[in-house]
């Protein structure tokens, strides 16, 4: 069978497969992407999830952090990403009366703030810490499009043998009970450790320490922002650059096998199609590709499980707060920590363990509308509606069968809710829209959910298990794509999605780092 050949096809146009495919392309090579569903963009969309609601939510993803500015620079990307004014606002669990609001313009308010709920010497305590990532995210960020550090590499960069070793080596919960007299400040802490990660923050692991470490070096600031007209803008720019490059892109193709030598076969519109590749680009989990090549049985990649429960509401304002000195605005401005106290977060770590839902669950909220409210048809926005993203985690996929999904959904939305409740001056069922057929606009999605809806095995964001942004000193660095952190054991294939290192988050950094392999592997 005669079949196309390309310099490079990527499987899966996800935000990082186009991010390769418009490098590629922009270099001149030939690129075919793949894409199953019919919109491009993987999990970095925004729909209209609610039926006759003119709001357009970021389904699935929802901020932008490690995105480098070299990427959106370098391809002419047309993205405004707005930042908050609040850090977060966190309601003291035993007395949702007062809790803890960390303003990022004021910084006496926020020391009052820690004042007003017992915890004067963590203010000083958080300032220095973030202090401490600062120089670890200005040390370690500029490498991240780059060919990897080796660890003593990464260390010497850094230049802090004492904080490389509380951050990289030591699990994160020490440094958390070191820095940090009260609970609440710890677990404010403790949350970027846990998101999408199922562990405790005392596990010999890290996986804990790998997570956190993402959270806060994006940019050399670790600030996390809102694209200006939701997710969906980030992933239809990129489609842009890519094609204006001249990359073809397929989308209701579903990819059903790849070979080590390159050859890839698709079925779309009930035909089956073979193309080549020179380098096949995987922006699917390793676990998925792994399947792709017909080699799951052989050399195991493990099942990645992810751990959260994520919850869209569409509300026709914000629910007042039993904490009467702070408004709703600043309250839901930022990230807003329900029941994340550090021993909230080990407790129901163990309770997840024993098979149990948390309770209370620890969940955090993101107010995307109040930032960026061109996601809202006038008329909402006249009316005061607003959107609210729930997280809840330390729920793993696990749990999880095709059987029991519809009914550990249900549970789990309930969990969300009455967590919010707990804090809230107001049931938040009172305040949710209906849509057009008369239903509660809200929405919640399991990690199985997640896997049906982007072959995202386990629900894990990740694509699996977050790996250091260096290799160990003994680490081959021989081909171009171990040194890009995208190697598989097959030198014709490379990652490019979450799963390569560094490849985590909405940032496009796998689907860079790939290209800068496979255009150093064919210059060669």
């Amino acid at each position: 069978m005669d079949k196309n050949e390309y310099d490079a096809v990527i499987v899966g146009g996800g935000h990082n497969g186009l991010t390769a495919a418009a490098y590629l392309a922009r270099a001149g090579k030939s690129v075919l992407l793949l894409e199953r569903e019919e919109q491009l963009g993987g999990a970095a969309v925004s729909a209209a999830a609610f039926e006759g609601i003119d709001a357009h939510l970021s389904r699935y993803s929802y901020l932008v952090s490690l995105m480098p500015a070299r990427i959106i620079s370098e391809l002419g990307l047309e993205i405004e990403l707005a930042s908050r004014r609040y850090s977060s606002y966190t309601p003291v669990p035993e007395n949702p009366a007062r809790g803890l609001l960390i303003d990022r313009e004021d910084s006496e308010a926020s020391r009052a703030s820690f004042g007003s709920i017992g915890a004067e010497a963590d203010f000083k305590a958080m300032e220095c810490l973030y202090e401490d990532t600062s120089r670890l995210a200005r040390a370690l960020f500029p490498t991240f499009c780059e060919p990897l550090p080796s660890r003593t590499e990464a260390r010497e960069l850094l230049g802090d043998e004492s904080l490389w070793d509380e951050l990289i080596e030591t699990p994160l919960g020490q440094a958390l009970d070191r820095r940090f007299e009260n609970d609440l400040a710890r677990g404010i802490v403790a949350t970027d450790a846990l998101i999408g990660t199922f562990t405790s923050l005392n596990d010999p692991s890290l996986d804990a320490n790998r997570c956190f470490l993402y959270h806060v070096v994006g940019n050399e600031t670790g600030d996390w922002e809102l694209p200006i007209g939701g997710m969906g803008v980030v992933s239809r720019e990129l489609e842009r650059a890519a094609r204006e490059a001249g990359a073809t892109l397929v989308t209701g193709a579903e990819v059903t096998s790849i070979a080590a030598d390159g050859e890839v076969r698709y079925r779309r519109e009930g035909s089956e199609t073979v193309v080549g590749g020179r380098r096949v680009l995987a922006n699917v989990a390793p676990w998925v590709l792994q399947g792709l090549l017909g080699e799951r049985d052989s050399a195991g990649i493990p099942r990645p499980e992810g751990a959260q429960i994520k919850v869209n509401l569409l509300l026709r304002r914000l629910p007042r707060l039993r904490d009467e000195s702070v408004s709703a605005a600043a309250a839901f401005g930022g990230t807003f920590h329900i029941n994340e106290g550090y021993d909230r977060l080990e407790d129901a770590f163990k309770e997840a363990v024993q098979g149990s839902i948390p309770n209370p669950l620890p969940c955090e909220i993101y107010c995307h509308s109040l930032t960026d409210p061109s996601i809202l048809s006038s008329e909402l926005i006249d009316a005061g509606a607003q959107t609210l993203t729930v997280f809840g985690l330390q729920t793993p996929d696990r749990w999880l069968t095709e059987e029991n999904n519809d009914d550990m959904r249900s549970q789990l939305q309930a969990a969300v809710l009455a967590s919010l409740n707990s804090v809230l001056a107001e049931p938040i069922e009172d305040l949710i829209l209906n849509d057009a057929t008369g239903k509660p606009c809200i929405e919640a999605k399991t990690t199985l959910d997640l896997e049906h809806a982007l072959n995202m095995p386990g629900g894990n964001i990740f694509h699996g298990s977050l790996q250091w942004p260096f290799l160990e000193d003994d680490a081959r660095r021989d081909t171009a794509a171990e040194r890009w952190g995208v190697e598989t054991k097959h030198p014709n294939i490379l990652l490019c999605g979450a799963g390569a290192r560094r490849g985590g988050g909405v940032s496009g950094i796998g689907g860079h780092n790939a290209a800068m392999a496979v255009l150093e592997e064919l210059a060669g």
